[in-house]
């Protein structure tokens, strides 16, 4: 699905550097690479702040926390999302309330959230999935209006653009009270381990943020809050701050390879290829295609031709055992059910050249022939 070892051989020189240059300073723990990292990634997103830390799954629960949420709060989510996003509601004792999502953009939206708000209602987290932005003019209205925060899972659309409705244009991530991204190495933005970052442009909840994730701590031994120990190594944030001007051509690489994709499969009457909305400046994190029928029996098909495809996602967050008893559903979900039975994903990253994406698409296509 993704080919990170080409990537490092296009990059080795910088990136063979930039680690020796952490290796020989010896700084392996919050060291000043990872300062100038941070700088960088709001430079880039033109964001107030960026908090680094150890992973996506960290930044979720970090932003939570932050908000100060007690057990039993509810927190929105989308029921057709990766596990994480749902986990660490679970995990810091408070409800999941699960929502259908669109069945074109794949995105949670605020009509469907806004009808699951209730009293106990103290957080919602829209999932940029696949790449593309939710409709944030609703959302944003939604929680001015409500006083709900938004905690933006940005882990899958890092670069993406949200174009408002007056004009204005802004990066997934930075609209809502807290983003919270990803660097795993198959993310658009991927370190060589685990990463994740908290952004927002409040500056006290930036501190608060900071010291949740620094064991509470403002100041070395003095400890305000309850936190976790989520930092961001040194060694991680060289391969990063290494990869980060080139996000952009990442981004037109996949890209290209969407568009080569699309056009493949565009008179295709067994497959919809993925909308673009014209809110949102899609990334492609993941190309998922919806199959009308046989969508099993084609991926066990291009398994069998060396073509990797995977389901994105085939259990509902809901229905996953963990989550049995838990949570508040909020309807029954017809367009994540839907999509859980006919989503499938092909390979998606920056090294895929046009013999590969030739291959690929004439064996999904062969499979409908």
């Amino acid at each position: 699905m993704v080919d990170l070892r080409s990537q490092y051989q296009r990059l080795k020189p910088q990136m063979d550097a930039a680690l020796q240059q952490v290796l020989d300073s010896a700084a392996f723990i919050n060291g000043q690479v990872v300062q100038e990292f941070a700088r960088s990634l709001a430079d880039y997103l033109g964001a107030g702040y960026v908090i680094p830390c150890a992973n996506g799954t960290d930044a979720l629960q970090i932003a939570l926390m932050a908000l100060e949420l007690q057990p039993g709060d509810e927190v929105i989510c989308p029921s057709f999302t990766y596990f994480a996003t749902v986990e660490v509601v679970a995990l810091l004792g408070l409800t999941p309330v699960f929502v259908d999502v669109n069945p074109r953009t794949f995105n949670v939206e605020a009509e469907a959230v806004e009808k699951a708000i209730s009293r106990r209602t103290k957080a919602i987290i829209p999932v940029h999935l696949y790449g593309q932005s939710c409709d944030m003019d609703p959302f944003l209205e939604l929680s001015r209006q409500s006083g709900i925060p938004l905690v933006e899972d940005n882990a899958q659309a890092i670069g993406a653009e949200y174009f408002f409705a007056d004009g204005r244009k802004a990066k997934t991530g930075t609209m809502g009270t807290i983003g919270c991204t990803s660097f795993f190495p198959s993310k658009n933005l991927g370190c060589y381990g685990d990463g994740g970052a908290l952004i927002t442009n409040d500056a006290a909840l930036a501190e608060k943020l900071r010291m949740v994730a620094n064991h509470g701590q403002s100041r070395r031994y003095y400890h305000d809050l309850i936190g976790v120990n989520s930092r961001l190594d040194s060694l991680q944030a060289a391969v990063l701050l290494v990869k980060l001007p080139h996000l952009d051509d990442f981004i037109r690489r996949r890209r290209a390879a969407a568009d080569f994709y699309d056009a493949a499969f565009k008179d295709n009457p067994y497959l919809t290829i993925p909308y673009r909305s014209p809110y949102s400046f899609h990334v492609f994190h993941q190309y998922t295609l919806i199959a009308k029928e046989g969508r099993d029996d084609l991926v066990r098909f291009l398994h069998s031709r060396q073509v990797p495809a995977m389901i994105y996602y085939p259990v509902l967050c809901h229905e996953q055992k963990a989550f049995a008893g838990k949570g508040r559903v909020a309807g029954d979900l017809p367009h994540s059910h839907w999509l859980s039975e006919r989503v499938l994903s092909l390979p998606m990253h920056t090294e895929l050249d046009e013999e590969q994406l030739q291959y690929i698409a004439d064996s999904v296509n062969e499979f409908f022939a």
